[in-house]
């Protein structure tokens, strides 16, 4: 009983800073279904519409209409969970990550013929699990619900007809809502205990970035997300189990810690081969490294859970990784464009620190899409996208939640649509 509540927020910081299956070194990529098609290669060079807000905001530029764009991506992931070691028994797996959408929205207006303004709405990161109470695993990991909701103003400035550059400031708002169960001291293994957390902040980040028409068939790109300081305030509430039999059932508990979302650095490359194919290439690099650990500080435990729990710290050892790209566009006739490509992506979590709580390994997603201009002003976007994971192990032991150990294999598809108006 000494760690439950550090444990607990601990896990709700390496929540805040994971995602949905489908994903790009756990930082979610649906933020523009044209993009989606393509794989998110040539994410920084493509411009092709008003997600260019976050895609690069220097590509506001190529515009040349006042337009709005909105969409969502609808997730379904799939997990694949064997080879299950518990001290305590429990179900061995079911689909964990429930049915997910992810909402976009966009709009930019052109100035003159140097200045663009934008605003974006979109959801870099998010984070929804729900094992069941009877999962094996259940005392490092539960139910989970976390989502950071990004709004975005930005203005991007065209030198010339060859090189433009955007920058928009973030506000970022993170809320949610952590619950774990806790093995009952008198008959573990039932009659479990819960511990349930919420928190919320706002920080303030950026998005910048460069776009430069290399040759006439050719478009390089580079766009630097910033990192993003929260300073987390949580709420943890026991109930049930144990905590009943300590007179402690219903207590809250205050708790904070600092926790940085990281940079990443998006480089892509669009070649316009001919009238009828366009090439996309891209790569982006992320500083998963800052999260080296979490530490939190804690107030007003009462005495009978521990002694000091004033201060926890919990190893993380993230490493930083790289995503690769490449998707290709065909136009078919004056209405549609079709779509394709193909990524790879690493994970951030290493063997010895890997949770139930996001059994993620290295993955690789092939995806296809389309574009429909039924009229000139009006384009309607849809994409799907299949990933596969690597075969991961988990192998967690603590000397009150017991030992609990299996193999996951994720896979997840992803189905998007938007539509694009043009004034």
């Amino acid at each position: 009983m000494k760690k439950v509540m550090p444990k607990t927020l601990l896990a709700l910081a390496v929540a805040l800073s994971s995602s949905p299956l489908l994903a790009s070194g756990l930082a979610i990529n649906e933020q523009s279904i044209s993009g989606m098609g393509t794989g998110f290669a040539g994410r920084s060079s493509s411009a092709d519409d008003a997600s260019t807000v976050y895609g690069n905001p220097a590509g506001m530029a190529r515009l040349k209409q006042e337009q709005v764009s909105a969409g969502s991506a609808v997730l379904v992931a799939k997990s694949d969970i064997s080879d299950t070691r518990s001290t305590f028994g429990g179900k061995e797996d079911g689909d964990m990550v429930p049915l997910t959408a992810v909402p976009m929205g966009y709009y930019v207006k052109p100035i003159d013929e140097h200045w663009a303004f934008g605003v974006g709405f979109y959801v870099p990161y998010g984070l929804i699990t729900d094992y069941g109470s009877g999962f094996a695993g259940r005392y490092f990991a539960n139910k989970s619900r976390i989502q950071v909701m990004t709004f975005q103003p930005t203005v991007s400035y065209a030198f010339n007809d060859k090189v433009s550059i955007g920058f928009g400031p973030t506000i970022n708002r993170i809320d949610g809502e952590l619950t774990s169960q806790v093995p009952n001291v008198l008959s573990p293994g039932s009659n479990d205990g819960k511990v349930k957390i919420k928190g919320d902040d706002t920080a303030f980040g950026f998005n910048a970035g460069i776009l430069v028409q290399a040759t006439d068939q050719t478009r390089v790109g580079l766009t630097y997300h910033s990192k993003v300081s929260y300073h987390l305030k949580g709420d943890t509430k026991v109930t049930g189990g144990t905590f009943s039999l300590l007179g402690l059932s219903g207590q809250s508990y205050d708790a904070k810690l600092d926790l940085d979302t990281p940079e990443s650095v998006d480089f892509s490359v669009t070649h316009q081969l001919n009238d009828d194919w366009t090439l996309y290439m891209g790569s982006t690099w992320t500083r998963w490294s800052r999260l080296k650990d979490i530490t939190v500080e804690n107030s007003g435990v009462s005495p009978r859970l521990g002694g000091s729990l004033n201060t926890i710290t919990e190893e993380q050892n993230w490493h930083d990784t790289w995503a690769h790209a490449i998707g290709a566009a065909y136009q078919l006739n004056a209405k549609w464009v079709l779509r394709t490509g193909l990524s790879v992506d690493q994970s951030p979590t290493n063997n010895a620190n890997r949770s139930p709580r996001i059994p993620t390994g290295d993955r690789t997603a092939i995806s296809f899409g389309a574009g429909w201009t039924p009229v000139s002003n009006i384009t309607v976007d849809l994409a799907y996208s299949y990933l596969w994971e690597e075969s991961v192990k988990i192998n967690d032991s603590s000397a009150t939640k017991g030992a609990y150990s299996s193999r996951f294999k994720n896979s997840a598809s992803g189905f998007g649509s938007s539509i694009t108006y043009r004034f």
